[in-house]
This record gives structure tokens, sequence and C-alpha cells, in this order.
């Protein structure tokens, strides 16, 4: 409750985990160019079966209490509430996280943990903000398999039938300096 009344008067986002509030530092160009991409790509292919959001929708993990925002939201399907805050979803089927300098190793480690808890949750992107790069994390049975890809390869998401192109995800985007 101290979170969500915390959130409604923040003028920037908050994430919750274990307790703690966290402010969310905000992104660079590319980051925000890399998120618009992957938004344009995912709409693209997966109108009318799945919803595509921006990093404005909430994400509760209901069985660890993560409530964060990831950069973009896939729901196939209803989208499904938190019974302690209507305005986080917990039914994500496909989540993307364009990584930072600042939060690359929280993203990939701790957060994707959270994230696998998700029973819905079919797999998560990574797109690198360093080079042009993909990590595929998915559900297989159940275990996790990662893949990646780079320029010149098709990046799939099998659950989903989803495929795009590395290059495309990239186009015209000057990538952050590592």
């Amino acid at each position: 409750e101290e979170y969500l009344a915390a959130l409604e008067m923040s003028e920037v986002k908050l994430e919750f985990c274990d307790g703690e509030m966290y402010a969310m530092a905000g992104g660079t160009p590319a980051h925000a160019d890399l998120a618009a991409s992957a938004i344009g790509l995912l709409r693209a292919a997966l109108l009318g079966r799945c919803r595509v959001s921006t990093s404005d929708l909430k994400v509760r993990v209901e069985a660890t209490g993560l409530s964060t925002f990831p950069d973009v939201s896939v729901v196939c399907g209803e989208r499904l509430v938190a019974s302690i805050d209507r305005n986080a979803i917990t039914n994500p089927t496909l989540l993307v996280e364009v990584t930072s300098k600042s939060t690359e190793d929280y993203d990939r480690g701790e957060k994707l943990n959270h994230y696998q808890r998700c029973p819905s949750l079919q797999a998560v992107l990574f797109i690198s903000h360093r080079r042009q790069q993909v990590t595929v994390v998915s559900r297989n049975a159940n275990a996790w398999d990662t893949h990646e890809y780079l320029p010149g390869q098709l990046v799939a998401v099998n659950a989903l039938s989803l495929t795009f192109a590395v290059d495309e995800l990239y186009a015209g985007i000057t990538l952050d300096e590592a």
C-alpha cells in the first residue's frame, strides 16, 4: 500500500521488490529508440493475436512480489490484474528489456529470476544497447533455454510463432558506447 501511494505521487517510475522501492533511471536515446523499434516490430507481427504495451504498463510477479515496468510487455489473451494493484498486470506472455549500463546485470540476473516465476510468461527478450544482439530466454517445458541472435539473423520466439530480423530492429539506431 505504501509503494502504491508513493508511486501515485512520484514523478519517476518506482520498482518494488522485497519491501524496498527503487527509482528507475531514465534511458538514453538509443534505449528509447530500441524500445520503440521493438514495440513497432512486435505490434506488427502480433496484431490481432496479442496486445503490445509500452513501459508505462506495470507488471507484478505475484510469486515474488516484484512490481516493475519492463520496456515492452505483451499479453496474449485477456489481461489479468493484481488484486492489490489494479494497474499491474499479472499474466505477461512476453517481456522485453532493453539493456543499459546501470541495469544490465540486474535485468539478466535477479530480475530474470523473478520473471521466470510468472506462470504465463513464455519468453524474455534482452536487447543490447551496446551491440546488435538479442538474447531470447524462453520457457521449454520446466526449463528455460537461452539463444543469442546477431546481425543477419532472425530472432525466433517459437511459443508466439514470432520472428523478426535483428537488422530491422537496429536499423537507423546509433548504439551507446560500451
